[in-house]
């Protein structure tokens, strides 16, 4: 583009004199030209003078970000400086002149394109990149704290997708602000978007190895991702469930809990019949997910083959709460998950604690069924079974 320093200051002029569609056609033939260009072949590009072209590309940002003209490519033509190889000294030049806050204001914005917002976030990715000081400057500036509602309130998966990346990078190697980074995903788990509930729940599960002890703050929210009718943030919810449940200091709250889902609570009931007399099944709905996705959790539980788990569990009278919600007949697929979690308990019963609770309410051939074949169980159960099964909890406070 500029062979000669006359044909630098002739861009640059032209650049200074010209209007935003002039800009924009220069922007545009530097992208194509100078794409996946390493620092040294940008210098030869500029006469040595790269620096030149880049503070101008920063400061049109700065100056018309707010109103989104040309942003896209603004960013785009910034990110062949930032990420070009050995480009650290560019890198620190848009960092002094406060590049760091204009990216995150840019992705906080709410009138910002989302292709836009993805770019700014690339961007930022890249910054981390450079190292622990870096990471930490983003941390001082809110990022964490701007990078995970925008997680939360993208509606563009790819965009979700580098602000988890970012969040992650965020917490390795950063230990000043682990736990930062480790709050916010904790936060995001009730929110109201299932991609970044299963986004959060793997990124979590990613930095919970970093950061060590496991909070109790994790617990409930990740015991409310059952109820969600997304097979995905089903998936994730059970396989973050597994990975705290190894944490003795969480260990406790989190199996009463999942314990707990087998039986709604009072208010959850309450909820269920108003909902129901409203023409609205979606909190009954949401209730009856969640008490299968906590028997299919405690079957997994048990077939880890952790005796003190399963230990605990039974402490913790998961049997009669099983058959409680074997006895839902509102709810076919929490019937048939009690059902394969009391079979595996029953695998597992090595002194007939389980078989004798189960026998007890079931009697023998109906319990000898459940370890035959249990799609046969609820098909075989009369009327009075399943109202033997949904009272067998009636004198435990709900």
């Amino acid at each position: 583009m500029c062979s000669s320093q006359e044909e630098l200051r002739q861009l640059l002029q032209r650049w200074d004199k010209g209007s935003k569609i002039v800009r924009a056609d220069i922007l545009t033939e530097f992208i194509t030209q100078c794409t996946n260009m390493t620092c040294s072949e940008l210098e030869q590009h500029f006469s040595d003078c790269a620096s030149l072209f880049l503070a101008r590309i920063t400061t049109w940002i700065r100056i018309t970000y707010m109103v989104g003209t040309h942003l896209n490519l603004q960013l785009k033509g910034l990110s062949i400086f930032i990420s070009s190889a050995s480009g650290h000294r560019f890198l620190t030049e848009f960092l002094e002149v406060g590049g760091i806050l204009t990216l995150l204001e840019i992705v906080g914005l709410s009138q910002t394109a989302e292709e836009d917002k993805k770019v700014a976030l690339d961007l930022l990715l890249q910054v981390t990149v450079a190292g622990r000081r870096y990471k930490e400057l983003l941390c001082e500036s809110y990022a964490v704290k701007v990078v995970a509602e925008c997680l939360g309130r993208s509606h563009s998966v790819a965009t979700q997708d580098v602000a988890r990346q970012l969040l992650h990078q965020l917490a390795v190697g950063n230990p000043r602000y682990q736990s930062q980074v480790y709050k916010a995903l904790v936060a995001l788990l009730p929110c109201n978007c299932e991609e970044a509930q299963r986004m959060a729940a793997h990124t979590l599960r990613e930095v919970q190895p970093i950061i060590g002890v496991a909070s109790v703050t994790a617990v409930e929210p990740s015991l409310q991702l059952l109820r969600s009718i997304h097979v995905d943030v089903q998936q994730e919810a059970c396989e973050l469930l597994k990975d705290l449940v190894m944490h003795e200091e969480v260990r406790h709250p989190l199996l009463i809990g999942l314990v707990g889902l087998l039986k709604p609570s009072v208010d959850d009931s309450t909820q269920q019949r108003a909902h129901s007399r409203g023409g609205t099944r979606t909190t009954a709905l949401a209730v009856h997910v969640q008490q299968a996705g906590a028997a299919h959790m405690i079957q997994q539980l048990v077939d880890m083959k952790a005796q003190d788990v399963t230990d605990m569990l039974i402490e913790m009278s998961v049997v009669p709460h099983l058959l409680y919600a074997m006895g839902n007949s509102a709810h076919s697929n929490s019937q048939r998950q009690a059902s394969l979690a009391l079979k595996t308990l029953l695998e597992n019963d090595t002194d007939m604690t389980v078989r004798s609770q189960v026998e007890a309410i079931l009697g023998q051939e109906m319990c000898q069924m459940l370890l035959d074949d249990v799609d046969k169980v609820c098909d075989h159960m009369t009327m009075a079974q399943l109202d033997m099964l949904s009272s067998c909890l009636s004198s435990e406070s709900s």
